[in-house]
């Protein structure tokens, strides 16, 4: 079961089974929450995700595909957690980096990029993922 935490590690997370899917995402909302060139997603089914301690906060907001996302972070050292919304029915999407494993970004590379026509110049695309211009077709 893999878990990890914010910053500050006063809020736990964990899930179990399989990801949907295992997405990097180049939109500019990803680039802001998460203060990279890019986020590196789990789309975690909501049954299978847990919160063990602390309340993570929310802010809401219409995200680039017009529709509402909402992130989850610690109060305490700010960290973005995960996110839900209207793009993901049903899912939690982990951001990667929260996770404890230190192997983790190694040994499970992203099978899909989101919003790639909008990717840094400079970060060349994935090997074998697959390159949507957006979010995946409902």
């Amino acid at each position: 079961m893999p878990k990890g935490g914010c910053f500050c590690d006063k809020i736990r997370l964990s899930y179990t089974g399989e990801p949907n899917a295992h997405a990097l995402c180049h939109c500019l909302d990803c680039r802001k929450i998460g203060g990279a060139s890019y986020s590196n997603n789990l789309i975690i089914p909501e049954q299978n995700f847990k919160l063990h301690s602390g309340k993570p906060k929310e802010i809401s907001k219409k995200a680039d595909t017009g529709k509402t996302i909402t992130s989850h972070f610690c109060p305490d050292c700010g960290t973005t957690l995960f996110r839900t919304g209207e793009s993901f029915p049903g899912a939690v999407i982990i951001k990667a980096g929260v996770l404890d494993d230190p192997n983790f970004p190694s040994e499970n590379v992203p099978k899909v990029e989101l919003f790639a026509p909008q990717r840094v110049a400079w970060i060349p695309s994935i090997q074998g993922a697959a390159q949507l211009d957006g979010m995946p077709p409902a």
